[in-house]
Formats: C-alpha cells, structure tokens, sequence
C-alpha cells in the first residue's frame, strides 16, 4: 500500500541512464543564457508571441504557450493556436495563474515532459506529454530533424536555425540553477518515465509527531527545523534505479498476454496468477535505490523480520552520529522505515557532526586529489593521535578545514600520556597503602577537587554529545593540572621514603586511574597499554580491562572550592615569577630573590603558609612575602590584581643590554597596537567582518596593552 508504479517526471541522469530522487541532484549556479523565441500566431501574419527559455531544445515537447489570465498583453490570444518554431506544429495559448508575469516576457512555453512546473500546468490542462529525450541524452524521434543529436548539440542547432529564420529576437546572459548528478556530475533532466514511487505523506506524518514529541532529538538542536521542513514538504519518493547499485526490486509481473498483474515477493512465486491463472512471471528488472535498502539498517542488520535476541537487545540503539549531507537520504528515512516496520524509533538521539573540509575549506574528492588517508595518518601518528585530533577539533556541528600537521596536538598529547605514565609507575613500586584520613596538603586537595570537577564536566559533556568540550576538559585537566602541577610538585616528596611519599604516591595513582578511565573514549588504545601496567601494580579498581572498569564517579564533597582558590593563587605567583624570568632571559632553575607585597591579609597568609610551593616550583631564594613593599632598585615586575611581584635583576642580566631589548619588545607592540586600532577604526572592516574576527581583534587589542604595561613597567625598574 505505501509502493506503486506510474508515469511521472523522474530526475534523469543521462550519463549513468538512470532516475535519481530529488535528494540526489546537486543543485549549482551555472552561467548561460535567456533565447527569447518568437512563436507565430496561427491565421495572423506577422504576429508573435515571444518566449523566453534557458533550454531550447525542449521546445521541441512543446504542447502549449501559458499566460496569466489577468495580463493584458495576452488577454486576446487565450484560446488561441501559435505555430511551433522548426516543427511547426500548432499548440494553443492557455490562462493559467502559476505564470509569473514578471519573468522574462510573461508568456511561457509548457513542456510537460521536462519540466515539473510543466508537468504541474499539463495536468490542469490535460496537455500532451511528449518526450524529446532517448535514455542517453540525444533527442529522440519526436524531435524530428534534430533527432540522435546530443541535447547540448541540438540546443546549438536549433538556436542557429532560429536566428536564421528570424524567429530568435534576442539572448540574454543569464546566470540560473542547474541540477547535477551527485554520482555523475552530469546535468540531470527531468524527464517523463514510468518508475517505482514510494509514498512519503503517511511516514513522513509518523516521524514528524516522533520528533515533535521528543522521541527523537538533533544535536545541535538547530537541525530539527531542518529536519521537520523537509518533512513537511516531502514529495513521493522515486526508488526505481535502472543500474544494479542496490536490490533488485521484489516485484514478479505475469507475462500472460493481456494480463500485466504484479506479485510482491521475495522469492520467486510459485503459485499462479490470481487474475488470469497463468504461471508465467518475470521479476522487475529495476533496482532499489541503495538508500531504499539502507533505510532498513537498523533493524534487517539484526535479522529482521525474525525477533532475534540481537534485534529485541539493540533496537532502538541510543545515538546516531552521522553528517549533515544525508540527514534526509538516510536519518529521516530510517525513522521513517523504523515506525513503520517496527512501531518505534530506530534511535533517540541524532549528532549531526560537520564536514571534514581541506584546509582551504574544500570538500575532499578523488577529482581534486585533495584528501587525507586516515590509514596514513595514522601510521605517521598513531591511531589514538588522529582519534584525539579530530574529537578536539570538531566543534560542535561546526565545519573542519584538515590539514595533515593538525594531528601533531594529538600526538604530543599522546606522548604526554605516555611519559607521565611511565613516571608515575616508575615510583609506585607496588601499590600504595590508601589514605588513613582525608589529605591535608594543599596539592593533594587541590587535585583531588580538579578531578572531581574534570569527571563533572566531561560526564555532562558527554551527555550532551559534545565530544569537543570533553576532550578539551580533559586535554586541560591532563596536560596543565595532572602533568605540569601535580607531578612536579610530587617529585619533592618522592624523594625521601616516609608517609608523606605515600601519600604522594596514592595521588599519583588515583589520578593516572581516573584520569585513564576519562581518557579511554578519546584514546582507547594507548590507556589501555598503561592501565594494564597500572593493574600490575595493584593501583587499580581490580577491573579485567580498563574497557570495563567503571566510569569515575565524584564524590558527595570532593569538590574543595577553598583548596582551588588557594591553588590557583600560588601558580599565579609561580607563573608570574617565570614569566619575569622568560621576559629578562634568566634560566628556569636560577635561584631568585623574590618579594611579594601582598596587601590582602588572607592571600598573604595563604603565600606564606604555602611558601615552599612557591620556593620549590619556581626556584626562589628566598621568598618574602610583605604587607606593603617598596619596589627594589633594578627589578622586574609583575602585578596580579592586588599582588606585586618583584624580582631584583642584578647579578643575573646585563641591564644595559635588557634595557635595549626591552625598548625593541616595546615598540613593537606598539606597532601592532597601532595596527588593530587602524582595523577596529575602520567602520568597513567593523560592519563587513565576521563578529568573532572583530571581537578577536578587540581582545589582542586589550592583550597587547596589557602587555605594553608590563614591558614598560619593567624597562622603567632598569633604571
């Protein structure tokens, strides 16, 4: 009830000599021409009636002229016949209110077989239907004197022979949308032939109400009114291909003379004809379309129509993450298909994801020669690199411009990993006893809390399929907080045996655990490895793989918001100290003399109770933390907010020379200050450019100003 057979305008590829659906012809701006054609006035002697076309060779299909009932300029000739150019048959002028009487010169000719507006105005009309067209593109015999050339052959022709009998009045250049072959490239035509549809209303209507009522979600959420548009104006769906890209079609027709019933089956019948008793059957010979056999996916892939276990376990599944490209090729209609054959949603959520682009933002194509082997990529990075890679770079539903040098962020990632693990192993030796009472150390709390947030945030991340923000958390948590704070400040305490080695040592471990059961989605391959070497140590869960052990959990209070404050002022202070060691080129582990006026009370006290951090990380000696402190001659500085960090210079850079290379630093900043200004100053660039390009610029505007106080604050302590 839902498949039947007609004879209607079909998409038309004449290289691959198949029908295509609507959703296989690409749709691109051509530049050609307008031929505004005169046609005569049947019984008037010099009287025309002009047309304007883009394709005159279908004049040859022509079975009437279309006016607008309420145009003047015709009003006269409705009912009238004009003599067809070259063929010179005679066709009738018709009134119909689809004409656009703005377009061109208002009259229209009206092709039924080629054109769907046509087709649309024939039947209203019960005009002719003449097809031009043979199955290749050359012009058939209705076509007469042109027949067996080539379309675009005929149109060169038949416009030439126009202008030669003067009936071509002029040609215009005109720039308009052509359909393309998605598969050929060739131009498509729409052209009359009897095909397999399918009706589209009554599924369309069932997977409308699943999505409206929340059955089925789109991430991002903007899709859904893509999605539901196209469903709410859905056309009958062409199935029937003429080349064997998918099924042959399960339909046996009786050959009997005079009969011509159909028998759906997949097997061949073996029963007579119930309208004529004959037993003569022949299967279709058309195909499915091969989205007319993936539509079935979810289900036929688990044994469908049988209830298997397979199919009761995973029918419906719980997310589908797929392109844009096909969100109606194939995610609508596997709703569609699934409602329908099994009384429910084949799945609940949809990830639309972006298009994997070059870096010049190009499709990638074997015409183009322009895209990137996964194979190679990772053989050249490994697996987990390119996996890592692209998760962090896909922004939801945003478009990605690849290139081969962006999976390099995966691979130092991956090395990161790798190396931390390998200390951390290094040191346990065994598994380390647990905490016999919370940890009281500002690192450890720290730390702990970090995680917690981190578990938080990727969960809910996850949850929401956004995979970028997951990894990204991570990616920060891991690289920044676990790598560069926590096993650099553990390496101090690990080198003297005593509880508070262990203590480290129970950090370490629980957080290379947790932190390998957040990575194992991203990077299953290389956490895997090290969980395993993990487990040895008796570290772990006692899970059989890191594939199946549970998803890290936070809590009731392991967050420690007091700890995080605390911490994040003493690497403020940390990096601050190196970032006056980097800006007067002093070495990482030359010991400083530091003083830090620090005016708030309780972030004073936090510094002082937390000075060895800061002596340790930042190789200070010694720390003094004021009150109130005066800036020491020849000094670098730094301010964080209320703080001022001071670093006596002496000793440890020529002054002179700084000072010099403090004042080329200055003016270019300068230089590039003056620039962003010019672009922000200029009302084109402001209106034209994409916002984010303009809110860029105002932040490196606002960034090299702060960088310009800093570098002259610290040329003016050279003295």
């Amino acid at each position: 009830g839902l498949m039947y057979r007609g004879r209607y305008l079909v998409n038309w590829c004449p290289a691959l000599r198949t029908a295509l659906a609507d959703d296989e012809v690409e749709s691109r701006e051509v530049k050609g021409h307008l031929w505004h054609v005169r046609y005569p006035v049947a019984g008037e002697p010099g009287r025309f009636v002009t047309v304007a076309t883009t394709r005159p060779e279908t004049m040859l299909g022509d079975t009437a002229v279309a006016v607008h009932p309420e145009d003047e300029r015709y009003r006269d000739l409705i009912g009238k016949r004009l003599r067809l150019p070259l063929l010179w048959r005679e066709i009738p002028v018709i009134a119909d209110a689809a004409v656009d009487r703005g377009f061109g010169t208002g009259a229209v000719k009206v092709t039924p077989a080629h054109d769907p507006n046509d087709f649309e105005i024939g039947e209203r009309h019960g005009l002719d239907r003449i097809n031009i067209l043979n199955e290749d593109g050359t012009i058939n015999a209705a076509g007469g004197p042109y027949a067996g050339i080539d379309r675009f052959r005929a149109r060169e022709a038949i416009a030439r022979d126009l202008t030669e009998q003067g009936l071509l009045e002029k040609t215009e250049e005109h720039v308009h949308q052509v359909g393309h072959c998605y598969r050929s490239g060739d131009v498509v035509e729409p052209y009359l032939s009897l095909q397999w549809f399918v009706k589209m209303k009554p599924l369309a209507a069932m997977a409308i109400e699943a999505t409206q009522s929340g059955k089925v979600r789109f991430h991002p959420e903007r899709w859904t009114s893509f999605y539901l548009q196209w469903l709410e104006n859905v056309r009958d769906w062409c199935v029937s291909r003429q080349l064997w890209w998918g099924h042959r079609i399960p339909v046996y027709r009786c050959m009997a003379p005079g009969c011509g019933s159909f028998f759906a089956s997949v097997d061949p019948p073996t029963s007579p004809c119930a309208k004529c008793g004959a037993a003569s059957w022949k299967q279709e010979e058309d195909v499915l379309d091969t989205w007319c056999s993936a539509w079935l996916w979810p289900f036929s892939t688990f044994g469908w129509p049988e209830k298997t276990k397979d199919l009761e376990t995973f029918y419906p599944t719980d997310l589908l993450s797929t392109d844009r490209g096909i969100l109606y090729f194939w995610v609508a209609r596997m709703v569609m298909a699934g409602l329908e054959f099994m009384g429910e949603v084949p799945f609940r959520r949809v990830n639309i994801h972006g298009t994997v682009l070059d870096a010049r933002g190009r499709r990638m194509s074997k015409s183009l020669g322009n895209g990137i082997d996964p194979l190679d990529m990772i053989a050249q990075y490994g697996a987990d690199a390119v996996r890592f890679s692209l998760v962090t770079l896909s922004r939801e539903g945003q478009d990605l411009k690849l290139s081969t040098d962006k999976f390099k962020r995966g691979q130092f990632f991956c090395n990161k990993v790798w190396n931390a693990a390998r200390f951390v192993l290094m040191n346990l030796e065994g598994a380390p006893p647990p905490f016999s009472s919370p940890p009281t150390r500002l690192e450890d709390r720290w730390i702990r809390s970090r995680l917690a947030a981190t578990v938080e945030s990727v969960t809910a991340a996850l949850e929401g399929v956004r995979f970028h923000d997951a990894a990204e958390a991570l990616y920060a948590f891991t690289w920044d907080d676990f790598c560069d704070w926590t096993i650099e400040l553990a390496k101090r305490r690990l080198a003297s045996p005593g509880p508070d080695r262990d203590a480290a040592r129970r950090i370490l471990a629980d957080t290379l655990d947790a932190t390998l059961r957040l990575l194992h989605p991203f990077a299953p391959f290389v956490t895997e490895e090290i969980w395993t070497a993990l487990k040895g140590t008796g570290a772990t869960n006692g899970s059989p793989a890191l594939l199946v052990a549970p998803w890290p959990k936070t809590e009731p209070g392991a967050r420690d918001e007091k700890a995080e404050r605390e911490m994040a002022l003493v690497q403020s202070l940390i990096r601050a100290i190196r970032s006056i060691r980097h800006l007067h080129g002093i070495g990482e582990r030359e010991a400083l003399h530091v003083v830090v006026s620090a005016p708030d009370p309780g972030e004073r006290a936090v510094l002082e109770r937390e000075a060895e951090l800061v002596r340790a990380l930042g190789f200070v000696d010694p720390l003094n933390v004021r009150p109130r402190a005066e800036r020491p001659p020849q000094s670098g500085v730094a301010v964080l907010g209320t703080l001022e960090v001071f670093v006596p210079l002496k000793g440890h850079v020529d002054l002179a020379g700084q000072s010099a290379v403090l004042r080329k630093k200055i003016e270019k900043v300068e230089q590039g200050i003056a620039q962003v200004r010019a672009r922000l100053g200029n009302p084109r660039f402001v209106a034209d450019a994409e916002p984010a390009v303009v809110e860029g610029e105002r932040q490196r505007a606002g960034d090299l100003e702060s960088e310009l106080s800093i570098l002259r604050r610290n040329l003016e302590g050279l003295g």
